[in-house]
């Protein structure tokens, strides 16, 4: 299927979606946000991936929410806040339109697989919000990351201000978020925004790529498991999700990924696990 603003491929167990509008420094037209969380749920749905890498082509990452997303511009969308005259209609409308955009990025946690973002230039506004939902983010020297919408007046609501505070420290999301400064590099690894950083983005993308294929390579139950487990205990108390993990082991944990991983030890191979089933199909 082709995407207006994305390339897809799957290749060794591992989804490559590539953003791909880098004339227009890939900024987030109302098609992307259609289209991101339908691929995203369409790999998960059928389990066509064991993880999944987020990068992009041009100078930049992106440039974040395109102003046509605000004024109902390119493909007939009415705008986030809805053609009616009565106002409790237009700000219903309005909340529903935010939820969505929240929505397009929270598919990216809602995946049973991990999700890696690799990130070049700029990452402005929107873009922040969508490797904030990422399980990792690697970037280049010339990276750089900016919580745009204070400088242009607004609360930044897509997820940002939701995520990052528990990613890096709270002190420096609030200060990135309170300025509108930029944040090089060198400074989101030092924080811990980023897990590594690379000269170029043909290194990082080899790099980002060889770590996928190497998650692809555990039992893609664990990883789903250990995925769940993480996102669920950074919304909760440590008591809370250690009940979580002995519920899910109660049902999840099945000796036949480890007995395989064990034979494959003495065998000296590598195991060979089963792919998750594909999602349930509404009737």
């Amino acid at each position: 299927m082709g995407y207006e603003c994305f390339d897809v491929e799957v290749t060794d167990k591992v989804a490559h979606v590539r953003l791909n509008r880098p004339d227009a420094m890939n900024s987030m037209i109302p098609s992307f946000w259609m289209e991101l969380p339908q691929i995203v749920r369409e790999i998960d749905d059928e389990a066509s991936a064991r993880a999944i890498v987020v990068s992009s082509t041009g100078k930049h990452f992106s440039a974040g929410m395109d102003l046509a997303v605000f004024t109902g511009g390119g493909g007939g969308a009415n705008g986030l806040e809805g053609k009616s005259d009565e106002q409790g209609r237009r700000r219903a409308y309005l909340r529903q339109s935010a939820m969505m955009l929240q929505e397009s990025f929270s598919a990216f946690e809602k995946a049973r697989m991990p999700v890696l973002a690799a990130i070049q230039g700029g990452c402005v506004g929107g873009a922040v919000d969508m490797v904030t939902a990422c399980d990792c983010r690697y970037a280049t020297d010339d990276a750089f990351f900016v919580i745009q919408e204070i400088n242009i007046g607004m609360t930044a609501d897509v997820g940002t201000l939701q995520r990052l505070p528990k990613i890096i420290p709270e002190g420096v999301a609030r200060e990135l978020a309170y300025t509108g400064r930029r944040m090089p590099a060198a400074r989101a690894k030092e924080v811990g925004l980023v897990n590594e950083v690379f000269a170029t983005q043909d290194e990082m993308l080899a790099a980002v790529m060889d770590i996928a294929r190497e998650i692809a390579s555990k039992s893609p139950l664990a990883i789903w498991g250990t995925k769940e487990m993480v996102n669920f205990t950074r919304d909760h108390s440590v008591s809370d999700a250690l009940n979580y993990i002995a519920t899910w082991q109660t049902g999840m944990f099945q000796p036949a990924d480890m007995m395989e991983s064990f034979a494959a030890k003495s065998d000296k191979r590598d195991p060979d696990f089963d792919d998750l089933l594909p999602n349930p199909k509404q009737f």
